[in-house]
């Protein structure tokens, strides 16, 4: 895949800090985009075209919504980049039920159920030589468990195990499963923990220059993005 317009793609939590510098970037190289988020004023203010799709990824049948939207709007659905995440902080031995429900739900489960409702429109996308592509960011805290981030690490660990081993699945029906490492990326996530309180961190990248990255790495049919793939290039 060299271009990206005319693909229809759909973008999950496109109203974050890193999905809709994604949603942008994507919009920039004539993409046709569906959008999902929470809200549907964080959505609309992103001033990006696309079809636009609200709901709580914690809800049963979330998935199929979001992929019967791309459908509707588009025709077909020949990319996910599923950038939406939730982050809790503090000691393993305090993390609440609750808690963990929440992390692996969206962290875990949602992507997990959205391949799932995606893989008969990629197989299509897929059968029609358009290069169809799921990509996931597992962070770098799947290569490096974090201390005080146990059950955020875990869940992202899940994450990026599911990925590799559904990319060696769907490879050969023509699906590219791709999970991405990048280091802390100043997205504004950590200030909205679950639960807990984030630590001080040193600057991280900038959303700008990761966003770039992903969508670069789609277009040239990369697999794998290992954190060693972003260079460190901070936020101002």
């Amino acid at each position: 895949m060299t271009s990206l317009a005319g693909s229809s793609i759909l973008v999950v939590g496109a109203s974050g800090g890193l999905g809709s510098v994604i949603a942008q970037i994507l919009a920039d190289e004539g993409a046709l985009l569906t959008l999902h988020g929470r809200s549907e004023e964080k959505v609309r203010a992103l001033n990006v075209p696309g079809t636009f799709v609200y709901s709580d990824l914690l809800d049963a049948g979330s998935d199929d919504e979001l992929v019967a939207a791309a459908l509707a709007a588009h025709g077909r659905l020949d990319g996910v980049i599923n950038a939406a995440g939730v982050v809790a902080f503090g000691p393993a031995a305090e993390t609440s039920d609750e808690t963990m429900d929440i992390l692996f739900g969206v962290n875990v489960l949602s992507p997990m159920r959205l391949l799932r409702a995606a893989r008969p429109a990629l197989l299509e996308s897929a059968a029609a030589k358009r290069d169809p592509f799921f990509l996931t960011l597992s962070g770098v805290v799947s290569e490096s468990p974090t201390a005080n981030m146990a059950a955020y690490s875990a869940s992202k660990s899940a994450l990026a195990a599911f990925a590799q081993a559904t990319s060696r699945e769907l490879r050969r029906e023509g699906i590219r499963v791709v999970d991405a490492r990048p280091g802390h990326t100043e997205t504004g996530l950590a200030t909205r923990p679950v639960a807990g309180t984030a630590p001080k961190m040193p600057t991280g990248f900038d959303p700008a220059v990761v966003a770039r990255r992903l969508v670069d790495a789609i277009m040239a049919g990369e697999r794998d993005l290992p954190s060693g793939a972003f260079v460190p290039q901070p936020a101002a």
